[in-house]
């Protein structure tokens, strides 16, 4: 039988507890089968609204991680002047007790990570919007940025804080902040973008990774596109634009010559066709089924869904909730050949588990090692390419520790520990009564 590829919505009376499963699955986490059954109980449209149309939901009192944004801060002028000073005079003393507070601020801030880490993962398991931090992870791998070359947990939270912001709604809002977010700035190095040594980092990912994809632009659109981005740098933990560091000459663009700036560039490659395909195969890839991010590489089926969702971006000016609503109402979504043949990345096995099946999160060193293994640290993917995904996620190796990590969970008990838990803090016993009812 051939696969739907009709972007239409499937009949209301199709919209069964095995549909609402796989849309709450896809568009969240999962969830008992109590939650499974009052969201097929709403009707397709009502249970899509609620998840796609989040903010209304009331979010119980999660406390927000306890970061100091001045762990890392600038030193004052009057310190900077005793350094210099200390080493025109080799006063060594002074010169040591400032290199230990600097590794002890660092100490600090790899601490506020791990703390910052396990936040997002309890947000995930406890919330009852789950379709933000889905966005809000999705978007963390599109726009993919790593602590280990920012080194600065606070500039990594203000980051999440604006994927999340504005997780489902415009995209080209997202762009736009993203060429200004400090994170990113020192991630990819725009900091040192200078009129007289300009830096392409930031053009070229934001052409490639972020809005067109490969082919769709010269190494001469990725050069003048790095003029236009000149002076946009950071400040402590600010945005700053230095005037004195941009270019202000004509910069020719994808076929179009005047004075861009970074925010002019952004507003150009958000025009390109070649852009809302791109954001429309992220989200195909994301929550429909495992393609990449290669258009030419995915089978014409399904680029015929991928084309018609990015038709609904440019219709709706790149606003996500009216395509997401699209999306998880169609006929291609709740397909045989869409049902139950998705690859969970790690941070939907481990939140899933534990929503769906209701356990503990357990020790978070535990799961935290084990997610390393998984091959997903949040707040650190390997690339500025993100993850890959999809089969990427299954190996000899990493099969074993999704086993052993679900054991776990569920028992308490790890492979590596000889002894059985005194308590393993998890009765299975009403979700067995569920399932038998």
């Amino acid at each position: 039988m051939a696969m739907d590829t009709s972007l239409r919505a499937i009949p209301a009376e199709r919209f069964d507890e095995r549909s609402a499963r796989h849309l709450l699955g896809r568009a969240g986490y999962g969830g008992t089968p109590p939650e499974v059954k009052q969201l097929a109980a709403q009707g397709l449209d009502a249970a899509v609204d609620a998840l796609v149309d989040y903010p209304v939901t009331p979010l119980p009192d999660l406390e927000p991680p306890d970061l100091d944004p001045d762990v890392l801060r600038l030193r004052t002028a009057e310190e900077r002047r005793a350094i210099r000073e200390a080493r025109r005079s080799g006063d060594q003393d002074h010169l040591d007790a400032v290199n230990r507070e600097n590794q002890a601020n660092r100490r600090k801030d790899r601490q506020m990570l791990t703390e910052l880490r396990r936040w997002w993962m309890q947000r995930m398991t406890r919330t009852p919007r789950p379709a933000e931090d889905r966005l809000t992870l999705l978007w963390h791998g599109h726009f993919a940025t790593s602590h280990r070359s920012v080194r600065d947990t606070y500039l990594m939270y203000r980051q999440h804080a604006l994927l999340r912001g504005h997780a489902n709604g415009n995209f080209a809002d997202l762009a736009r902040g993203i060429v200004r977010d400090p994170a990113m700035i020192k991630y990819l190095n725009n900091d040192r973008n200078h009129k007289n040594r300009p830096n392409e980092n930031l053009a070229r990912e934001l052409m490639e990774l972020f809005t067109l994809g490969v082919g769709n632009y010269s190494e001469r659109d990725i050069k003048e596109g790095a003029r236009a981005l000149t002076g946009y740098g950071v400040h402590d933990n600010e945005f700053r634009f230095r005037e004195n560091q941009h270019d202000p000459e004509p910069k020719s663009i994808l076929g179009r010559t005047t004075n861009f700036d970074g925010d002019g560039f952004v507003e150009l490659l958000l025009k390109q066709d070649a852009c809302a395909k791109f954001v429309a195969l992220k989200l195909y890839d994301t929550f429909v089924a495992d393609v990449g991010d290669v258009y030419d590489d995915v089978p014409p089926a399904r680029r015929r869904v991928i084309d018609a969702i990015a038709r609904h971006l440019t219709r709706a000016g790149y606003e996500l909730r009216p395509v997401l609503r699209t999306v998880f109402r169609s006929r291609h979504f709740y397909d045989p050949a869409v049902v139950g043949k998705k690859i969970k990345d790690p941070t939907q096995l481990v939140v899933g588990t534990v929503r769906t099946l209701g356990t503990p999160l357990r020790n978070r060193a535990v799961v935290d090692k084990a997610m390393a293994a998984m091959g997903q640290v949040l707040f650190e993917p390997p690339t500025v390419d993100g993850w890959d995904g999809g089969r990427a996620w299954i190996n000899t190796s990493t099969l074993f520790v999704r086993q052993n990590l679900t054991t776990y969970l569920i028992s308490g008990r790890h492979p590596s520990q000889r002894k059985p838990p005194n308590d393993p803090g998890y009765d299975p016993t009403p979700l067995r009564q569920e399932l038998d009812a």
